[in-house]
């Protein structure tokens, strides 16, 4: 069986395409674990965005740059509740985050009957999608520029937005004390820093990124909503977030790797197997990636044992 070169290319710009959201939402939840806080509720922001995008752009004539406004404060506002929660009223995040994500799927469901008087699907030809960009190098190689066919802004903002997080993190004063945050809080405290208000900042603003995580899936290579458009991608995002042990240049690796798989999947079902075994192809990746991680983190462990052990002997 020979490959063509539209072929691979469709695969590659389709991988770009998947890793978007998975790497958005999973360097919101890197730069959130750097702060110590466990942001699961990243599911529910990607959904309220999707919506709100779509509301937006039907109400607005198709109006991209309102569309996009909407998905993203929408879902800051829903990470900002959340952190009033978490840091404010010392709540569970797992459970905090698992009632955002609960309530975001109950609540869209709703008001798409209120909004659109429809259920499960959403479409209208007035929606717009988010602008398609052609590489600048299109004309000189065209073969290259088929590799990135199909991606809009917020795909090639998510690679930047990996190296700037990274930048920041690891290379600023502010970066520092935020790291510092999540490595001790008491010891960040006693040197002055004010914990809650790092907390509070870095949670609120992670609804940024998973705003745009949300609004590519409503707008990007379709421009519809579907009920539960998400489909898992939030909870994916967290195991990426796991294996690039919460460093952003880690996360973007990652979310690559569960972009193909997801990638692959999407082209199985062209193919003669059935769509519910391709489609479960990312997921049982992601059960396959967290095995993997838990064993490589014990030996890490047990090593570090017998060293630690190896040291007091020759002492």
């Amino acid at each position: 069986m020979t490959i063509s070169w539209e072929y691979f290319s469709a695969l590659v710009s389709s991988t770009f395409r998947m890793c978007t959201p998975i790497l958005l939402c999973g360097l919101a939840s890197a730069v959130c674990a750097k702060a110590k806080i466990f942001n699961i509720a990243m599911e529910g922001c990607m959904l309220l965005s999707a919506f709100f995008g779509i509301v937006a752009n039907y109400y607005s004539g198709g109006n991209v740059f309102l569309s996009v406004c909407a998905g993203v404060i929408s879902s800051v506002l829903t990470s900002a509740l959340l952190a009033v929660f978490i840091i404010k009223l010392k709540a569970s995040p797992v459970i905090a985050g698992m009632a955002v994500n609960t309530t975001a799927g109950g609540i869209t469901v709703f008001l798409m009957y209120i909004f659109f008087g429809t259920k499960g699907l959403f479409q209208d030809p007035s929606l717009k999608g988010l602008t398609k960009i052609t590489p600048f190098f299109a004309s000189t190689f065209p073969k290259m520029a088929q590799l990135f066919s199909g991606l809009t802004w917020i795909d090639y903002f998510s690679w930047i937005a990996a190296v700037c997080i990274y930048i920041f993190l690891y290379k600023t004063v502010a970066g520092f004390h935020l790291r510092a945050v999540g490595i001790n809080l008491e010891a960040a405290r006693s040197l002055g820093t004010d914990v809650e208000k790092y907390q509070f900042i870095t949670l609120t603003l992670s609804g940024i990124l998973c705003g745009l995580a949300g609004i590519t899936l409503s707008m990007g290579s379709v421009t519809l909503f579907i009920q539960n458009i998400s489909s898992g991608k939030g909870y994916i995002a967290l195991t990426a977030a796991q294996l690039g042990g919460y460093h952003p240049l880690g996360v973007l690796a990652a979310s690559l790797f569960f972009g193909v798989c997801q990638a692959i999947g999407n082209f199985l079902q062209n193919t003669s197997i059935k769509t519910q075994l391709s489609a479960m192809i990312p997921y049982i990746a992601t059960l396959i990636a967290m095995i993997l991680s838990y064993i490589v983190a014990k030996r890490q462990s047990e090593k570090k044992i017998q060293r630690s052990l190896q040291k007091e002997k020759i002492q």
